[in-house]
C-alpha cells in the first residue's frame, strides 16, 4: 500500500477495496497493513472492521495459525467495548467463533483438550447471548467426524436440531450430511442430500466447489459419468490453484487418476504447483498430498515413473521422486493427526484412497484427450511396422531397406531413418565395411536430409535450409553430387517462405516464379541424374509453380503448373516410378481444381483412384481419396464428401508413418460433418486433427485448430469443456513462456474471456480483456483488433458497474478505431456499455449513456461516409432504438417515445420473408407502446398502434411476433378510463 490511510474515511475506503481482491497473499499483506494503521486511531471502531477483514483474509487464505489469534483481540475488545458492535458486527463475531474451532481442528499440534475447550467457550458465550446451540453442536459433529469417534451421535445432536441465523450456510450444511452418508458407505443418499447443491440451488463461498470434489467418485460409482465428468469442470476450475482448497484440488488429481486421465490430473497438478508451498493448513495440506500422491502412483504403475512432474521448489523432480517426498510427508501429517485424536482415522482413510482401483478404464474429461505417451519426452521414435523389422535387421540390411524405401517415396522410410538416428547417435557406433554402402558422410547426409524434410513438414523453414545445407556438403565429399544437387534444391522453396513471410502475395508469387527458374537452371547443369533423383527435382519445379498458381490465382499461371506436371508424368512413365506418377496426377488435379475447373479434377482424382487400387502405391489412396473429398465440398456435396474422407482415414491408418496427411483429413471431415449438421462429431475432428499436428510438431497449425475447436464449443453452448481446453492450451510451456504468436495466444484468450462471461464468470471474464486489452494497446500494427478488444472490454466493466473504467476502455477503442476502423463492433459495444448505464445508473447516468450513444452516431456517420453497408442491424436504427431504451430508463418517457418512432420510421414497414428485421419492427413497436401506454399514461393511441401492428404481422403470416403485442394490448386496455376493475 502506498500510504496509510489518514482518516476513517480513508481506512473503510481501502477496506472496501481490499474485499474486492482475491483471497492470496496481495489480500492478506493488505489487510495486516490496514490493521496496523488502524490501531492509530482513537477509536475502536474502525480496528474492529480491520480485524474483521484481517480474520477473514487468514481464514480464506488457508493461514490457520493466525486466524484465531485476531479473533482473540477482537472477543476482547467486545468484552471491553460491547456497545462498538452493532448487531451486524455482533453477528459478525459470532459467526466466527466457528472460524476459530475450524483453524484449531486444523492444526496437529493443538491439544484435543485444547479443541474441546473452545468449543465449551463457544457454548457458554451463546448460552449468556441467549443464542441458539445449533451452530455450537455442528461444530462438535465436525470434531467428532474429524477424529472418527461418537459421529452418529454428534450427527443427531447437531442434525435433528432447528437451524438459526448463525448456523453454518444451507449449502455448507448439505454437504456435511451428505458427507456423513458416504462415510457409511451410502453413495446414493449422499448424492441425494447432495443435489440441491450439485444442481446450484444453494451456493456459498466453497460451494459447491467443495461438495463436487466429494461427489465426483460416488457418481462414478453410482453410473453418473457424464454428470461427474460436467461437475469436474465446473468444479475444478472454482478451487484452482486457491490455497485455502487445496484439499478440493487433490480429490480432482484423484478423479483424473481414477478415469484414465493421468495425463490431464498431470496438467492439473503443474497448473497448482504454487499449492506446494503456500498451503499452512496442515490438514488441508494432508488432503491435497493424498489426492497427489494417488495420482503420481497412478502414474508410476503405468510405467511413467520417471517422467518430469511440478513439486516443492527448489529441484527437479520426477513421478517416482517426487511420489516418495510426498508419500513420508503425508504419513507425517496423519500420524500427528491421528496422535493428537488418538485414533487411527486419517491413516486409515489415507490409505483407503491410496488403495481406490480405477473406477473407469477411460473417461474423456475434456475436449484435449491426452495419454501420458503424449506427455512423455520422445526420447525413442514411435514404432512403426517398417521399425518392428528394422529391429530384426543388421545395420547394413536397415541403411539399404531405408535408401530402398526413401527412392520409392514410401512413408515407412521415416521410421527407418529414426531407427538409424538412434543408432548412429550411440557412442559404440560403428559404420558397417561395407563399400555398397559408401561412407559414413553418406550416412549421416542421409540423416540430415530426412531430418531436413521433417522440419520443413513443421514450418522450420531456418532450420530445415541449414540442413539441407549440411547434407549437401556431406554428399558430395560422399561421391554422390546427384544426392547434393537434390538436398540444394530443396533450399529454395523454404528460403522463399523465411523471405516472403510477412510480404503480399505478388512478391511471393515473383519470388516463386525467380525459384523456378533457378530449379530449371539447376537441372539443366546436371546431366547424369539417377531416374528417382531427376523425377523428384521434376517434382519440386511442379510443385513450385503449383504453390505459385495457388498463391497468386493468377489464369495465366494455371498453363505452366500443367505443362510441368506433364514433364512429370511423361518422365515417371518412361522409368516406371510409381510413386512420382501418381504424384503428377495428384498435382494436375490440384491445379485444376484451384482453377475452379471441378469437373476435370474430378475425372483426374477419379482415373488415379482407378490406377492406385490396381497397382498402387497404396499408401497415395488416403491423399488421392482426402483430395478427391475436399473438391467434394467445393461442389456442396458434403455426404459425398464425408464418406470419403472417412474412407481416406481408414485407410491412413494402414500408414501410421503418414503423419500429416490424416491431421488434414480430420480437419475436413469437420467441416463436412458441420455441412451435414452435425457439431459434435465435428468436434471431435477438430480436436484429432489438433492433437495429431501437436505429435507431428506443427504447433501453430495445432494452435489455430484448437482454437477453432473452442469457439465451436462455445458456439454450441459447451461453455466449460470451452474453458477447460483453453486453460490446457494457455498452460502449454511454449505460451506460458511468450514464444507462442502474440495473435494466436491472444486469440485463445479472448475466446476464453468469452467463454467465462457466458459461464456467468464475469469477474474472470473482464479480468482476462482487461489484461488482454492493455496488451493489445501496442499492437501498432493492429489497431482494428485493439478497437474490438478494448469495445469488449468496456461493455464488460460496465456490466460490473465499473463505469468509469469502462469509459476509458471505451476511448481507448474510439482511438484505435480511428486508425483501422469497426464500425459494426464498436457501435454495437458503445450501444450496450450506453444501455447498461441507464440501466444500473437510472438518470443519474443518463448523460454518460447518451454521450456514448453520440459517440455511436459518429461511427454511424463514418460508415455512412465510407459506403459501409452493416451486416447485421442497420447501424442508425439500432442507435435510434437504444437511444429510446436509455431515455425510458432515465424516465425521459417523451425523448425515448421520440427515439423509438424515429427507429421504426427507419426500420420501415415489415414485408414478407424478413423474419429478422420483422422481429426487431415488432420489438420497437412494443417497446413505444409500453412508454406511451403505461409511462406516458396514453393508453388508447398505445392501443391503436398495436393493433395495427397486430394486423400487419397477421397479414404477413409472422405470427410468432404477435403474441407479446397481443399480452401488452391486453394490460393497456385495463389502463383505458372507463375500464372495468380487474
Amino acid at each position: 500500500m502506498p500510504t496509510a490511510p489518514q482518516t476513517t474515511d480513508e481506512l473503510y475506503q481501502a477496506l472496501q477495496d481490499n474485499d474486492r481482491r482475491p483471497y492470496g497473499r496481495t489480500r492478506t499483506v493488505t489487510a495486516e497493513s490496514l490493521a496496523e494503521a488502524a490501531e492509530l486511531f482513537a477509536e475502536p471502531l474502525p480496528l474492529v472492521r480491520a480485524l474483521l477483514e484481517l480474520q477473514e483474509a487468514y481464514t480464506y487464505g488457508s493461514e490457520p495459525r493466525k486466524s484465531p489469534v485476531v479473533f482473540a483481540r477482537l472477543l476482547n475488545l467486545f468484552d471491553e467495548q460491547p456497545d462498538v458492535f452493532d448487531e451486524q458486527l455482533r453477528h459478525a463475531l459470532f459467526w466466527r467463533f466457528k472460524w476459530v474451532a475450524n483453524a484449531l481442528v486444523a492444526l496437529p499440534e493443538m491439544p484435543l483438550p485444547s479443541l474441546r475447550q473452545w468449543l465449551t467457550e463457544m457454548r457458554d458465550r451463546y448460552e449468556k447471548a441467549g443464542l441458539a446451540l445449533q451452530p455450537y453442536y455442528g461444530q462438535a459433529y465436525r470434531l467428532a467426524a474429524h477424529t472418527g469417534e461418537d459421529t452418529d451421535l454428534a450427527f443427531e445432536l447437531w442434525a435433528g436440531r432447528t437451524r438459526t441465523q448463525l448456523s453454518d450456510c444451507e449449502a455448507c450444511e448439505i454437504c456435511e450430511r451428505a458427507l456423513y452418508h458416504l462415510a457409511a458407505d451410502d453413495d446414493e443418499r449422499a448424492l441425494r442430500v447432495w443435489q440441491p447443491v450439485l444442481d446450484g440451488q444453494e451456493s456459498c463461498q466453497e460451494e459447491p466447489a467443495r461438495s463436487v470434489s466429494y461427489a465426483l467418485l460416488p457418481l462414478l460409482r453410482t453410473g453418473g459419468a457424464d454428470r461427474a465428468r460436467e461437475l469436474h469442470l465446473t468444479g475444478y476450475r472454482a478451487c484452482r490453484r486457491n490455497p485455502s482448497m487445496s484439499s478440493e484440488v487433490g480429490r480432482h488429481l484423484e478423479f483424473c487418476a481414477l478415469t484414465g486421465n493421468e495425463a490431464r490430473g498431470l496438467e492439473l497438478l503443474a497448473e497448482n504447483r504454487n499449492l506446494f508451498d503456500d498451503v499452512d493448513s496442515p490438514l488441508d495440506l494432508l488432503g491435497f498430498l493424498t489426492g497427489v500422491e494417488v495420482l503420481l502412483q497412478r502414474v508410476e504403475l503405468l510405467g511413467h515413473g520417471e517422467l518430469p512432474t511440478p513439486g516443492y521448489a527448489g529441484r527437479t523432480w520426477t513421478v517416482s521422486g517426487l511420489r516418495a517426498e510426498i508419500r513420508d510427508r503425508a504419513d507425517d501429517l496423519a500420524a500427528r493427526f491421528d496422535a493428537r485424536n488418538g485414533t487411527s482415522t486419517h491413516t486409515d482413510r489415507r490409505r483407503d484412497r491410496l488403495g481406490r482401483a480405477p473406477l473407469l478404464a477411460t473417461l474423456e474429461l475434456t475436449l484435449r484427450t491426452r495419454t501420458l505417451d503424449d506427455v512423455a519426452p520422445a526420447a525413442v521414435p514411435a514404432t512403426t511396422p517398417a521399425a518392428a523389422v528394422a529391429h530384426t535387421e543388421s545395420p547394413s540390411e536397415l541403411i539399404a531397406r531405408a535408401r530402398e524405401l526413401d527412392e520409392q517415396g514410401h512413408p515407412d522410410a521415416t521410421a527407418c531413418w529414426a531407427r538409424l538416428r538412434v543408432l548412429v547417435a550411440d557412442p559404440g557406433w560403428i559404420h558397417p565395411d561395407d563399400p555398397a554402402l559408401g561412407p559414413p558422410a553418406r550416412l549421416q547426409a542421409d540423416l540430415l536430409d530426412d531430418e531436413a524434410g521433417l522440419e520443413g513438414e513443421k514450418d522450420r523453414f531456418a532450420e530445415a535450409i541449414a540442413l539441407y545445407e549440411r547434407a549437401a556438403s556431406l554428399y558430395d565429399e560422399a561421391g554422390v553430387p546427384g544426392h547434393a544437387v537434390l538436398a540444394r534444391a530443396c533450399t529454395r522453396l523454404p528460403a522463399v517462405e523465411i523471405s516472403e513471410e510477412r510480404a503480399d502475395d505478388d512478391a511471393k508469387a515473383t519470388a516463386l516464379a525467380n525459384v523456378h527458374t533457378d530449379l530449371v537452371r539447376l537441372h539443366e547443369e546436371t546431366p547424369g541424374l539417377a531416374p528417382h533423383l531427376e523425377a523428384r527435382l521434376l517434382r519440386l519445379r511442379a510443385t513450385v509453380l503449383g504453390i505459385r498458381f495457388q498463391t497468386s490465382r493468377d489464369d495465366e499461371h494455371k498453363a505452366p503448373v500443367l505443362a510441368e506436371t506433364d514433364l512429370l508424368l511423361a518422365f515417371a512413365t518412361q522409368h516406371e516410378i510409381a510413386g512420382q506418377i501418381s504424384g503428377a496426377h495428384l498435382l494436375r488435379a490440384n491445379t485444376h481444381a484451384l482453377a475452379g475447373d471441378l469437373s476435370t479434377a474430378t475425372a483426374e482424382i477419379d482415373r488415379l483412384l482407378d490406377r492406385l487400387s490396381a497397382n498402387g502405391p497404396a499408401w497415395h489412396l488416403p491423399r488421392a481419396l482426402g483430395l478427391r473429398g475436399r473438391i467434394q465440398l467445393r461442389q456442396k456435396d458434403a455426404k459425398a464428401a464425408h464418406a470419403d474422407l472417412t474412407e481416406s482415414l481408414r485407410l491412413a491408418a494402414d500408414w501410421p508413418s503418414l503423419t500429416a496427411g490424416p491431421a488434414r483429413l480430420h480437419a475436413d471431415l469437420a467441416e463436412a460433418s458441420m455441412r451435414l449438421g452435425r457439431p459434435e462429431e465435428a468436434l471431435r475432428h477438430l480436436t484429432r486433427s489438433a492433437e495429431l499436428d501437436l505429435r507431428h510438431g506443427s504447433r501453430t497449425d495445432a494452435f489455430c485448430t484448437y482454437s477453432n475447436a473452442a469457439q465451436l464449443s462455445l458456439d454450441a453452448g459447451h461453455v466449460e469443456d470451452c474453458i477447460a481446453l483453453l486453460d490446457s492450451l494457455l498452460a502449454e510451456p511454449d505460451v506460458a513462456a511468450g514464444e507462442m504468436d502474440d495473435r494466436l495466444v491472444a486469440q485463445l484468450r479472448l475466446t476464453r474471456a468469452r467463454a467465462l462471461h457466458a459461464g456467468e464468470d464475469l469477474k474472470a471474464a473482464t479480468a482476462e480483456l482487461a489484461a488482454l486489452a492493455a496488451e493489445s494497446a501496442g499492437w501498432d500494427d493492429d489497431p482494428g483488433s485493439h478497437a474490438m478488444i478494448a469495445a469488449e472490454t468496456a461493455v464488460l466493466l460496465a456490466e460490473s458497474g465499473e463505469f468509469d473504467r469502462a469509459r476509458e476502455a471505451a476511448d481507448q477503442a474510439l482511438a484505435a478505431h480511428a486508425r483501422s476502423p469497426r464500425y459494426e463492433q464498436l457501435s454495437s459495444s458503445l450501444r450496450e456499455h450506453a444501455r447498461l448505464q441507464a440501466e444500473q445508473q437510472g438518470a443519474e447516468g443518463l448523460a454518460g449513456a447518451l454521450a456514448l450513444l453520440a459517440d455511436a452516431g459518429r461511427v454511424a456517420d463514418e460508415a455512412r461516409a465510407a459506403g459501409y453497408e452493416a451486416r447485421g442491424r442497420s447501424l442508425d436504427s439500432a442507435l435510434a432504438y437504444e437511444r429510446g431504451r436509455v431515455n425510458a430508463y432515465a424516465h425521459q418517457y417523451e425523448d425515448a417515445l421520440s427515439s423509438l418512432d424515429r427507429a421504426l420510421a427507419l426500420l420501415g414497414e415489415p414485408s414478407p420473408g424478413k423474419d429478422e428485421d420483422t422481429g426487431e419492427w415488432a420489438e420497437c413497436v412494443r417497446l413505444a407502446a409500453l412508454v406511451e401506454g403505461t409511462y406516458l399514461q396514453r393508453p388508447a393511441p398505445a392501443l391503436t398502434r398495436l393493433n395495427e401492428a397486430v394486423s400487419r404481422l397477421d397479414a404477413l403470416g409472422h405470427t410468432e411476433n404477435i403474441e407479446r403485442l397481443a399480452a401488452l394490448a391486453g394490460r393497456l386496455r385495463d389502463l383505458e378510463p372507463g375500464a372495468a376493475p380487474a
